[in-house]
C-alpha cells in the first residue's frame, strides 16, 4: 500500500471525500478505489497544478483528479498504450513523457480546439532525428522539452505572466529567460529588465554543483551541493515569506539552524506558488511561506515568514527518510514514499540516453523515407554478436521502416526490451532474445582474446594494468557511470589503483564487474570480506548495484 501524506487545498479538485476544503495538518491520503491494480503498485511521482493532480505509479500507469470531476469526486485513469515515465502539471497544462520518448500534452495553450485531449507534441519537432525526448517541464501556460540530443524546445503561451525558464548545461552553466519580476531570474542588480526575451547566462552563481532549481510566483530557489558534500538553498526574487533581510536579484543563501547542523542535510525540496517545503536527512520537514489553504501543514492558516519544523504522523518507513519525496502544487503539498530503484533497468535507461547523444554516434542508417538515424556502433556490435553481416541485415530492415518504427527497433536493441512483437520478429535472427545485456557482455569480455581494443579503461594493480570496457563499468557502478556519462574521450587515460587487493580478492572483483555475480566455486573467508570492504570504502563501490559487499556476505553466510 502506498504511503502518501497530504495537506492544503482540498478543492479544485477535491482529492479526499468528506474532508474540509482546507486540510491544515498532514493526513494519510487514500485513493478512492484502493483495490484497483494501479493503486496497489508503488507510487512513483505526484504532480499538482491549479486544477488537476496526477499520480504516477511504478508500473507506468497514472490517474488524474480533475476539477470537473468534483461532482463525482473520483479519479480517472489516463489511457495510454505506452508506459508513462514522468508527468508534470502546470497551471493550465498536463504533460506526459512515455518510456518510448514521446510527449503528450493537453491544455488551452496546447490544443485550443480540444483542450481536454492529449496530443503528441514531440511529433511537432521538425527534425525527425530529434524527437526522442529525455525530460519535460511545464510552467504557467507553456511546456519545455529536452531531447536525447540535448536540444531544448518550447510550446505554449509566450506572453503569460510569471513564465520563466532555466537551462543548465553539462558545464554547470545556467541560463535563463522570461519574466524577471523582482529579479527572480537571478541575473543581478545590473539587469532590471522585466522581460528577458533571450537565454541569458546567469553570473555569480554560488560555488558548488547545482542539484535542482525551481520557481514560485515571485522567486526562484536553487539547491547547491558544496565541495564538502553539504547542500545549501539559495533564493532570488521577492522575499515576502523567505525571512531574508531584503529582496535579492542574485541567489542568496537561505539560512536556518533547522538545516545547518553538521549532522543534518537537505535531501529534497519543493516549491509551490508561494510556499516552500524542505526535507532533511534527520527526518525533519521544514516549511515556510503562504499558508492560506493550510499547505504548510502547521495546523492553522497563518503565514510563516521564517522556516519552521512541522510535526508528522509516524511514518512506516521513517528509518529510511531518503526514500521520501516532496511535491508542492500551487496550494497543495504531498510527502510520499517512493524508493529510488537503483536497478539494472535504470542503468539501462541511462545507457539508452547516452547512446542517443550525437557525439557518441558513429554509424548511420537510412529509413524508407530517406531520413537518417545516427546510432552507436559499439553497442550494436555487442548486441548483434560482433558480426558485420548482421549490421548489414539491420541496415536492410531499417531501409523499409518509418522513422518511428526504426527508433523502436534501436531502443529494443539498446535495451533488450520487446517493444513491438511484429518488429521483433523481423530481427529475431539478429538478436538472441534470451540474453540480457549483462550476459552478452560477460560472454564477450571474459574471453581475453576478444575485443582488446575496446577495453578502454585502465585499472592498475601491483604494476600490472588491466583494461576494462567503459560500457561494463557504467552498467555495473554508479560511481563509474557518473565518471563517464558527462565526459568523452579523455576518460580512456584514467587509471584506478587496486593494488591493495590480494590476487583472490581482485579475481572476485574482476568477475563481479563482468557478470554481476560471484563465482560458485570461490570460497569466501572473513579475511576476504574485510579486505574487499576496505576496497569498497576506498573506491566508493558501495554505490554499485547490486552491492558487492552484500553479495559477499550472503555467500559467506550460505557457505557457513
Amino acid at each position: 500500500m502506498n504511503e502518501i501524506l497530504f495537506f492544503g487545498s482540498n478543492h479544485s479538485p477535491i482529492l479526499l471525500k468528506n474532508k474540509s476544503e482546507k486540510i491544515t495538518k498532514p493526513i494519510q491520503f487514500k485513493f478512492e478505489n484502493e483495490n484497483e491494480n494501479e493503486n496497489e503498485k508503488q507510487i512513483k511521482q505526484i504532480s499538482s497544478g491549479y486544477f488537476s493532480t496526477i499520480f504516477l505509479f511504478e508500473n507506468g500507469k497514472a490517474i488524474e483528479y480533475l476539477n470537473e470531476n468534483d461532482s463525482k469526486q473520483n479519479p480517472e485513469k489516463i489511457q495510454f498504450e505506452e508506459n508513462i515515465q514522468k508527468v508534470t502539471v502546470g497551471n493550465w497544462d498536463e504533460v506526459i513523457l512515455t518510456k518510448e520518448g514521446n510527449v503528450f500534452a493537453k491544455g488551452e495553450n496546447i490544443n485550443s480546439e480540444n483542450p481536454k485531449e492529449f496530443i503528441n507534441i514531440s511529433s511537432l519537432i521538425e527534425d525527425t532525428n530529434d524527437r526522442i525526448i529525455q525530460d519535460i517541464v511545464s510552467g504557467f501556460g507553456s511546456v519545455y522539452l529536452l531531447t536525447s540530443n540535448q536540444n531544448a524546445y518550447g510550446i505554449g503561451d509566450n506572453l503569460k505572466f510569471f513564465i520563466i525558464v532555466f537551462l543548465l548545461n553539462s558545464n554547470q552553466e545556467l541560463f535563463g529567460c522570461g519574466y524577471n519580476y523582482c529579479g527572480k531570474l537571478g541575473l543581478g542588480e545590473s539587469i532590471k529588465l522585466l522581460k528577458i526575451q533571450k537565454l541569458t547566462k546567469i553570473q555569480n552563481i554560488p560555488k558548488g554543483k547545482i542539484i535542482d532549481i525551481q520557481s514560485g510566483s515571485y522567486y526562484s530557489i536553487m539547491l547547491i551541493e558544496k565541495d564538502d558534500g553539504k547542500r545549501k538553498l539559495y533564493l532570488t526574487g521577492f522575499n515576502q515569506y523567505q525571512g531574508l533581510s531584503k529582496n535579492s536579484r542574485e541567489f542568496t543563501e537561505i539560512k536556518s539552524s533547522l538545516f545547518e547542523n553538521e549532522n543534518n542535510d537537505i535531501i529534497d525540496f519543493s516549491v509551490g506558488g508561494e510556499h516552500i517545503l524542505i526535507l532533511t536527512s534527520n527526518s525533519k520537514l521544514i516549511v515556510f511561506g503562504d499558508n492560506e489553504h493550510g499547505q504548510l501543514g502547521t495546523g492553522n492558516t497563518e503565514n510563516q515568514f521564517i522556516p519552521i519544523q512541522i510535526e508528522l504522523p509516524k511514518l512506516r518507513f521513517n528509518e529510511d527518510i531518503s526514500n521520501y519525496h516532496i511535491s508542492c502544487g500551487n496550494t497543495k503539498s504531498f510527502l510520499y514514499y517512493s524508493p529510488f530503484l537503483s536497478s539494472f533497468s535504470n542503468l539501462e535507461e541511462d545507457l539508452i540516453k547516452l547512446f542517443r547523444r550525437k557525439e557518441f554516434c558513429n554509424i548511420s542508417f537510412k529509413t524508407e523515407n530517406g531520413e537518417i538515424i545516427e546510432a552507436h556502433k559499439l553497442i550494436l556490435n555487442y548486441r548483434l554478436n560482433q558480426y558485420e553481416n548482421e549490421i548489414e541485415k539491420l541496415q536492410e530492415i531499417i531501409s523499409n521502416k518509418s522513422i518511428k518504427e526504426s527508433n523502436q527497433i534501436f531502443e529494443m536493441i539498446y535495451s533488450n526490451r520487446i517493444i513491438n512483437p511484429k518488429l521483433y520478429s523481423e530481427i529475431k535472427e539478429i538478436i538472441n532474445s534470451n540474453e540480457k545485456i549483462e550476459e552478452t557482455m560477460k560472454r564477450i569480455y571474459l574471453n581475453e582474446n576478444e575485443n582488446e581494443n575496446e577495453k578502454d579503461f585502465i585499472i592498475e594493480r601491483k604494476e600490472k594494468q588491466y583494461k576494462f570496457p567503459k560500457l561494463i563499468l557504467i552498467m555495473r557502478s554508479e560511481l563509474y557511470r557518473g565518471m563517464f556519462l558527462s565526459v568523452t574521450e579523455d576518460t580512456s587515460n584514467k587509471v584506478t589503483d587496486y593494488s591493495e587487493l590480494s590476487n583472490k580478492s581482485f579475481q572476485i572483483f574482476e568477475y563481479w564487474i563482468y557478470s554481476n555475480q560471484i563465482k560458485d566455486d570461490i570460497q569466501i573467508t572473513q579475511e576476504i570480506i574485510e579486505e574487499i570492504q576496505i576496497g569498497i570504502d576506498y573506491f566508493q563501490l558501495n554505490q554499485t548495484n547490486p552491492n558487492l559487499f552484500d553479495l559477499l556476505i550472503n555467500k559467506f553466510n550460505n557457505q557457513n
